[in-house]
């Protein structure tokens, strides 16, 4: 072989190693290139979650929660305010012979589906109250059993056990003989008859006939509720 031949033959075999150097070198698909690091992956942080606003509803007209003691917002919104029907309702009172009390005042308000009356009462002694609220066809006074003029198509009949009269309870009893509130549904009337031997009495003119209703006991001051549905 020629001097020039011998020049050919080492050109190829250098830019062969040369060729294999630079293929070594070079990355494979899942690695970095030399000198380069790789970028942290972003992670999208969830957003804190935003507390949705709660807001305890008061009944201006009675000072009264509106919701029955233990029912949340969601239970009285979504659906009737309260388990009720048109049954008796009766409560025995506690502490009797004790306990003296007198009705102070009637408040009536109307809610969302019901309204509400309350009978605020005061005295003296340790015990409660109790009741017995029903429909009744005719409204008539305790011992002389005359009838009393209710307005409403239906009559419920709100009769509190364990009261006093005012001289043995030391408050004055002072609710007025009729009420008749401007906005109520079910309500069209209210008519106190005070307290006759140990008993208290009032009815309530019912509109559009006998609608559910409930009754229970609020303390610190007592009071008894009477709620009825639209």
């Amino acid at each position: 072989m020629g001097r020039a031949g011998n020049r050919a033959t080492l050109v190829a075999a250098a830019a062969a190693l040369l060729l294999a150097g630079c293929t070594s070198g070079q990355a494979g698909p899942d690695e970095p290139l030399p000198g380069i690091s790789s970028p942290e992956p972003v992670v999208s942080e969830p957003a804190e979650p935003t507390p949705s606003d709660t807001k305890a509803t008061e009944d201006p007209g009675t000072g009264d929660d509106a919701p029955e003691p233990g029912a949340t917002a969601t239970e009285t919104a979504a659906g009737p305010p309260f388990a009720a029907d048109t049954e008796p309702d009766t409560a025995e009172p506690t502490g009797e012979g004790e306990t003296f009390l007198s009705v102070t005042n009637i408040r009536v308000a109307g809610h969302d589906r019901y309204d509400r009356v309350v009978f605020d009462l005061d005295g003296t002694g340790s015990g409660q109250p109790g009741w017995r609220v029903e429909y009744v066809d005719e409204a008539t006074d305790d011992g002389s059993g005359l009838p009393v003029q209710v307005d409403g198509d239906a009559i419920l009949r709100v009769s509190l056990s364990g009261t006093a009269n005012p001289t043995d309870s030391g408050v004055e009893e002072s609710p007025s003989d009729r009420i008749v509130p401007d906005d109520t549904e079910s309500v069209d009337e209210i008519v106190y008859r005070y307290w006759f031997e140990g008993y208290t009495t009032a009815f309530l003119g019912i509109d559009e006939g006998e609608r559910p209703f409930r009754v229970f006991l609020l303390e610190n001051p007592t009071r008894v509720v009477v709620d009825v549905q639209h």
